[in-house]
């Protein structure tokens, strides 16, 4: 099954499942978001990548500059261990990790969860790659990939027991836009997919055609 078939399913489960009122105040805040999201003010391709110094899961400090020295990057930013679509996007990255890495590639997750709520889903997925902190969402502003969920979410979210504000160390209620970057080993945006509707994702197979795009021409 595809991942986006996947995906599909979930939201399709949630319009089923939820009460009309719940199912109303999300869907709202995705379409208000969607439409009003600038792709323009994002991270763009042939843009050089702005420098990120972030914690793993164990609190080790993880630079983009020592990542980089390595070659090239893919990076990909999840809202938190509490949205599905996340998760089934995480395992999708851990089924093709071993051809991502044969290709000479790093790969990283960003959330904005703290160091222990990283270290609780790398655990729980057995993740073969490091989940990296951006406290505060500071490097996902850098790359404009933020959204401010409207309050209207923040009784949903406290009846579903999210707790962003204790995982995340903050109450902003900001998460970031999905989004998977490929850089090139001098630091170059090579391929980007940024969309500000997070039921969907990149697929893998597109993830493993952009690197072989980027090796084939090393």
């Amino acid at each position: 099954m595809a991942q986006q078939a996947e995906l599909s399913a979930i939201l399709e489960s949630f319009k089923k499942n939820a009460p009309e009122p719940v199912y109303s105040v999300i869907t709202k805040a995705r379409d208000d978001f969607i439409e009003s999201f600038d792709p323009k003010a994002a991270i763009q391709v042939g843009e050089t990548l702005p420098e990120f110094r972030l914690s793993d899961a164990t609190g080790i400090e993880r630079s983009s500059a020592e990542l980089l020295a390595n070659g090239p990057l893919l990076i990909t930013f999840y809202r938190g261990e509490w949205c599905p679509f996340c998760n089934i996007a995480l395992v999708g990255f851990q089924k093709i990790i071993d051809e991502i890495k044969s290709k000479g590639i790093t790969f990283v997750a960003i959330s904005p969860e703290l160091p222990n709520e990283s270290l609780s889903i790398a655990e729980k997925h057995d993740l073969k790659f490091p989940v990296l902190s951006d406290a505060g969402n500071k490097y996902a502003k850098q790359l404009g990939i933020l959204f401010q969920q409207p309050d209207s979410l923040r009784p949903i979210f406290d009846k579903f027991g999210h707790r962003l504000a204790e995982r995340n160390g903050d109450d902003s209620f900001i998460v970031p836009v999905p989004a998977t970057i490929l850089i090139d080993e001098k630091g170059v945006v090579r391929n980007t997919f940024i969309d500000p509707d997070y039921t969907k994702r990149v697929e893998p197979a597109t993830v493993l055609e952009w690197i072989n795009g980027l090796t084939s021409q090393e």
